[in-house]
C-alpha cells in the first residue's frame, strides 16, 4: 500500500481522532491515525505536534467520511 491511497479527513486532538475513528468505524469505514508527536516521542526525539494528530481514509471512502466528519464535528 502506498501513502497516495490514503487521504487526510480530520486534523485535532488524539480525543476527537478517537471518536471520530470508532463512528466511522460503525458506517464501515476503516481508518489510519498518523500521529507525528507520539512517533517522536517513541524515536527519542521531539516530532510534532500533539494537537495536530491525522485521521487518513482510504481514498475511496473519502466522500463519505468527510460527511461523517461534517456531521460530527460541525465547527
Amino acid at each position: 500500500m502506498s501513502n497516495t491511497e490514503y487521504t487526510n479527513v480530520y486534523t485535532g486532538t488524539e480525543v476527537n481522532i478517537q471518536y471520530l475513528q470508532s463512528v466511522l468505524d460503525k458506517a464501515g469505514i476503516s481508518s489510519i491515525v498518523k500521529n507525528n508527536h507520539e512517533s517522536g516521542v517513541r524515536g527519542g526525539f521531539y516530532g510534532g505536534d500533539a494537537m495536530q494528530v491525522q485521521l487518513l481514509v482510504h481514498t475511496s471512502h473519502k466522500e463519505e467520511a468527510e460527511k461523517i466528519v461534517k456531521a460530527t464535528f460541525p465547527n
